[in-house]
């Protein structure tokens, strides 16, 4: 990863008033499949994946409207669109009357540049100036290896339209075993919901994309600056007391990053997967000719002899058969 610092649109959910699901699926894109099972309230329901990370529902035939349709977008599929798409289908949306329900905007620190220990101690000396009425750490690992898997701090309440998560993408990416983990550092995470999403949605579809970091980062400050201050000074010095150094430098560095698409796949187990959903199909049918297992055996020898240090890395993954961490039998050491 040649830059520090990147922008990525992580999350994406809207309701059209009027839409058939069709339509949706035709301009979102992707392979979809009907589902049992009803979907916040919607009695017809489809999902998409890609490469065993992301997922997508869309789901209409709510009593209300049945010709309503909401769709939910995980990071894992919205991440990996280029700007131009993500603009084409929030101008879309806003073309059909929607409104957007969630928007994720994930700012990467990569190199740590800060770490998670000094936004935890400016927040606990009062330099955190925030309208967000609390704020929440979490810690996670593993008790026999005594490692650490996880640590987020949460500026703002899951209930309010703003909720900034801040934590070690590194320290995630590790634990779910990513090739790519040391690319990654301190992950600045906004889901904007409702009203707000509406928002930045609309100026996101309006504006060129060179423009988004600049945007995006007037976003961030508006929900949360560092300054130094105290908790007991009055609250009009607070909002006008000078920023930290290294606020300013991060928020600096946000603003001439640039804009990513994550890369996919990444592990044995999301390899298998895009397999599975993409290439299945394909494959099945080569199987089904005469000499066609023959021809798969040469085409797997031939590229064998093509592997670069990313397949040997996934060949050597934890000696174990690509199946997900949590999926995999627990070892005994029982007597």
């Amino acid at each position: 990863m040649t830059s520090p610092f990147t922008l990525t649109i992580d999350w994406l959910g809207f309701t059209l008033p009027t839409a058939s699901a069709r339509e949706t699926m035709e301009v979102l894109g992707g392979d979809w499949t009907k589902t049992k099972g009803g979907f916040r309230g919607y009695r017809f329901v489809w999902i998409t994946t890609s490469t065993g990370r992301g997922i997508g529902k869309l789901g209409t035939g709510v009593d209300r409207n049945p010709a309503e349709v909401h769709v939910d977008l995980s990071g894992g599929l919205v991440a990996q669109w280029p700007p131009e798409k993500v603009r084409a289908i929030l101008q879309w949306v806003l073309e059909k009357h929607g409104h957007l329900t969630r928007l994720d905007c994930a700012l990467d620190d990569r190199v740590t540049s800060v770490s998670l220990m000094t936004i935890k101690d400016a927040i606990a000396a009062g330099q955190c100036v925030t309208r967000a009425k609390c704020w929440q750490k979490t810690w996670s690992g593993l008790i026999h290896e005594g490692t650490a898997t996880g640590e987020t701090v949460y500026l703002g309440s899951r209930k309010s339209q703003t909720l900034l998560r801040i934590y070690d993408k590194r320290l995630q990416m590790q634990a779910q075993e990513r090739l790519d983990w040391q690319d990654y550092g301190i992950r600045w995470e906004l889901e904007l919901k409702q009203d707000r999403a509406q928002l930045c949605g609309h100026a996101l579809a309006s504006i060129d994309d060179t423009h988004w970091l600049e945007f995006i980062v007037g976003v961030l400050r508006s929900h949360v600056d560092f300054r130094d201050t105290q908790r007991d000074e009055d609250e009009e010095y607070r909002y006008r007391a000078p920023l930290l150094d290294w606020w300013t430098t991060l928020t600096d560095g946000f603003r001439k990053s640039r804009l990513v698409m994550e890369k996919a796949p990444q592990t044995l187990a999301e390899v298998k997967g895009w397999l599975y959903q993409s290439v299945g199909p394909l494959l099945a049918v080569v199987l089904e000719q005469p000499g066609g297992l023959d021809w798969m055996q040469r085409i797997a020898k031939a590229g064998k002899k093509r592997w670069k240090t990313k397949h040997h890395r996934l060949l050597e993954q934890s000696g174990h058969n690509g199946e997900p961490a949590e999926a995999r039998p627990i070892e005994s050491n029982g007597s």
